[in-house]
């Protein structure tokens, strides 16, 4: 026997009142479809955490994975520099890779020694400066008020190169290796105390030769000054790349409900995405800049005014190298287009966040990437590290040329199926 329920046509159920494990036909076939979506579409949630947020993580679990680069400058020449040169090479667990350089390699001393650091020659000096013993050993035969161990040595490196890596990874263990080699100074020096003659005098007029007779001055050449900067080179290029695939959603929305898609010619269709796709960057990439004018982003640190328009027209080539790669793929990918956005952004982040020479080699590839071009830009232009304008606006205008050629190929790969279908769906009727 049948009950009124089941025998309940289809076309009579009420709507927006059934509950969702009702057993008629209909519900039946609403929660399959609905879990033949669902469920597959968590698996690829799934695979996608693992297989692309494993990127982000392998960046960062094994930092760093090769060693910064550091020079030993020692224009002493006298036992303070022995004592500094071989307690650096010698430091266990170092995460510097030290290289001694001559110092007639920089005429004009520690000068010339800074200037390198700031056009990345490494990514830290350790200078001894010129004289340091001989005004110790001064000191002691006739005590010095003036006397100032600091000036010993003097650290050079540059946070705006990184200020992730420069406060994380390097100041650190430059404060704890220079703490020892000042400790070490002052335990190998007490012995000079015991010839001299002059222990009591010392210890009136200048003490700080006993107590501190070697120590040291780490000189942020390029500070890393601004916070608001944060945004401009990091994680406003996420927001950025989130707002240009915005553009590509409306921009496909309008084409779809206009139905200018199957309109237009090919050559038409091509034009229309290319042209509002690059003119939509060039207002939003300018929207964005003023934005960062508005809370006091200072631009003209390197080129003065023209500073803003340089940051504008970087911008702009971003979004378009972010930008387009998104228009291109998504007459591919179609709903599954979310799932490369996240790899993209995951991708570029990866190799940001601390500098691609310390990660491990597989991530060389964050050289191409947008993300790292437009930071490295931008850190030139508000902070004043090495200019590396060229080869980052071509990197980037690489990108937009092999999305317009991408675009142009999966659109007539497109056009070709539809053109096909169309054509069969004619002859049919």
């Amino acid at each position: 026997m049948t009950t009124p329920e089941q025998d309940e046509p289809e076309d009579t159920l009420e709507l927006f009142n059934q509950p969702f494990w009702k057993t008629n036909r209909e519900m039946t076939l609403a929660r399959t479809a609905y879990f033949k979506i669902l469920l597959p579409g968590l698996f690829m949630v799934a695979i996608t955490i693992l297989a692309i947020f494993s990127i982000f993580w392998g960046a960062l679990w094994k930092v760093p994975a090769h060693l910064f680069s550091g020079w030993i400058v020692d224009f002493d020449g006298g036992e303070v520099g022995q004592i500094v040169t071989q307690s650096l090479v010698q430091a266990p667990n170092a995460i510097v890779s030290w290289k001694v350089v001559p110092s007639n390699q920089f005429p004009q001393g520690a000068l010339d020694v800074a200037e390198e650091i700031k056009n990345d020659g490494a990514w830290v000096a350790i200078v001894i400066n010129e004289g340091v013993t001989a005004r110790y050993e001064n000191s002691l035969s006739s005590p010095n008020a003036s006397y100032n161990g600091a000036e010993a040595i003097t650290a050079y490196a540059a946070e705006a190169r990184n200020e992730n890596a420069y406060d994380i990874l390097l100041q650190p263990f430059l404060q704890g290796t220079l703490d020892t080699i000042q400790l070490k100074a002052a335990m190998q020096f007490t012995s000079k105390l015991f010839t001299s003659a002059n222990v009591s005098a010392i210890l009136e007029i200048s003490p700080q030769t006993i107590v501190n007779p070697v120590s040291y001055t780490i000189v942020n050449l390029l500070p890393f000054s601004q916070p608001v900067a944060i945004a401009a080179v990091f994680v406003g290029l996420i927001f950025v790349l989130i707002m240009s695939f915005f553009v590509v959603l409306i921009s496909n929305g309008a084409r779809e409900a206009s139905r200018l898609n199957r309109l237009l010619s090919f050559k038409s269709l091509v034009s229309l995405r290319l042209a509002s796709s690059v003119l939509a960057y060039f207002f939003l990439s300018l929207i964005y800049s003023l934005l960062n004018l508005a809370f006091h982003l200072d631009l003209s640190h390197t080129y003065g005014h023209a500073g803003f328009m340089a940051f504008w027209v970087f911008n702009w080539v971003y979004m378009m190298a972010v930008g387009l790669a998104l228009e291109s793929l998504i007459t591919l990918l179609r709903q599954f287009i979310p799932f490369f956005l996240i790899t993209w952004i995951i991708s570029n982040v990866s190799v940001t966040f601390f500098p691609v020479e310390l990660l491990p080699r597989i991530f060389h590839y964050g050289y191409a990437m947008p993300f790292y071009n437009l930071s490295s830009a931008v850190r030139h232009i508000v902070f004043g590290t090495k200019n590396h304008l060229g080869l980052n606006f071509g990197v980037l205008i690489s990108w937009v040329t092999v999305s317009c050629i991408t675009l142009t190929a999966i659109q007539w790969s497109v056009r070709q199926k539809d053109i096909k279908l169309f054509r069969e769906k004619s002859y049919t009727t």
